[in-house]
């Protein structure tokens, strides 16, 4: 279980004549993710996703407010050990051009501390359910931008982690190549791992999350199952539901 209690995180930016302000990029977020269930995190540009991911991911430590990981809670502060619980897929990973995708996951399994069997069974599995087979002692450099995005992935789970925090993952990838990571999300969900998901594409999260949380300037404006966000809305799509939310929540400001 992956829980966030009253999460702020507070930066600063500079206004016109130099002068310096502070804003909340995300203002008192909580939320619980459970094990076996993808979680969508929606909202548009600016909305605090991508910073809320970062301190779940435990990357960023949040101004005030905590992450807690497993049962019972333990708060998890950066510890390397419960950084071990996670794989985080960013949305701008850059990774080694010049290894073959092989050659980075063994490295990546050598800092998390694997044997070689270990990495060598677990890179057989991930070849597999990734679809990696036809390109996996390439050069990094020489991939596709789906075949890169598949191997970042496959960077991020070599250790096998209890929860799966993805920013985007399918984001400019062909329909192969997205439809391949969806599923793997699916049987990730099915072995009772849990699955943060942010997209800008709402059908995606249709089909995928179990529940949706929507962000909105920094603040969760809705949160439930699509099928509950539907009756409390009226509206049938994704996109339209989010609309009706922010609109209320405009008005009501």
């Amino acid at each position: 279980m992956l829980q966030a209690t009253n999460v702020v995180k507070t930066f600063e930016k500079n206004e016109k004549h130099g002068r310096r302000i502070s804003f909340n990029a995300v203002d008192g977020v909580s939320l619980t993710i459970n094990q076996g269930e993808i979680v969508g995190i929606l909202g548009p540009n600016g909305a605090g996703k991508t910073t809320l991911l970062r301190m779940l991911g435990l990357l960023m430590k949040p101004t005030s407010g905590e992450v807690l990981i497993g049962e019972g809670g333990k708060s998890a502060g950066l510890e390397l050990d419960f950084k071990k619980k996670i794989g985080y897929l960013s949305n701008n990973t850059k990774l080694y051009g010049r290894l073959s995708v092989r050659e980075l996951l063994n490295m990546v399994g050598d800092i998390h501390e694997m044997s070689k069997s270990e990495i060598a069974e677990r890179i057989e599995e991930l070849t597999k359910v990734l679809d990696m087979g036809e390109f996996i002692d390439n050069r990094i450099e020489k991939l596709s931008t789906g075949q890169t995005q598949r191997a970042s992935i496959a960077r991020c789970l070599i250790h096998n982690p209890e929860i799966y925090i993805f920013d985007e993952p399918t984001l400019g990838l062909d329909i192969m190549s997205s439809s391949a990571i969806i599923e793997f999300m699916k049987q990730e969900r099915e072995k009772g791992k849990a699955v943060i998901y942010s997209t800008h594409y709402m059908e995606e999260a249709e089909y995928l999350c179990d529940r949706i949380i929507m962000l909105f300037d920094g603040k969760v404006i809705a949160e439930g199952s699509i099928d509950g966000l539907r009756k409390d809305t009226g509206k049938e799509r994704l996109r339209d539901i989010f609309t009706a939310y922010a609109y209320d929540r405009q008005v009501s400001e």
